[in-house]
């Protein structure tokens, strides 16, 4: 645990106390997404890639030598983006990622990592790394587990709200 923490109030440097404890932890989220994504946002610099590029080649690396029609890239993405043909468009003429239409139906078009993104997200991983080791040393295995469920099920509430 880090030797000194702050509030989300004293963060924020807010003054007068939250509607409901329920604003607050949706603030101290919110707050501590945005931290982690301008961490992680810094290590990516280096190499010029941009959140959504890292989530892209991420997925693709994951999938194998197959990999993914556009639409299940989509799907898999941490954060959801409506322009994924453009990005990956942009991924391509970088040669992070090529693309192939499916032979039995050419609406589909397959995405596959090459080997200048396999080894661009090669040389990302250990500052990427940096996230974990930040996570692991602020909890323990046991709290993360607790937090990992509080997400799991703040998310499907949110997906339920969403369906009404």
């Amino acid at each position: 645990m880090p030797a000194s923490t702050t509030t989300i109030q004293q963060d924020i440097k807010q003054t007068k106390p939250f509607r409901s404890r329920s604003q607050e932890a949706y603030v101290a989220l919110l707050r501590t997404a945005d931290d982690s994504k301008r961490f992680l946002s810094h290590k990516l610099d280096t190499e010029d890639v941009t959140l959504q590029q890292y989530n892209v080649l991420r997925i693709l690396r994951g999938a194998g030598d197959g990999g993914l029609p556009t639409l299940s890239v989509a799907e898999r993405m941490v954060e959801r983006t409506p322009g994924v043909t453009r990005l990956i468009d942009r991924m391509e003429r970088k040669e992070w990622v090529t693309r192939e239409r499916c032979s039995k139906d050419r609406r589909r078009v397959w995405c596959m990592i090459t080997e200048v993104g396999l080894s661009l997200l090669d040389r990302l991983d250990a500052s990427v790394d940096a996230i974990d080791d930040a996570l692991a040393s602020a909890l323990t295995e046991k709290e993360l587990g607790i937090l990992i469920d509080h997400l799991d099920r703040i998310r499907a509430r949110f997906a339920e709200v969403e369906k009404v």
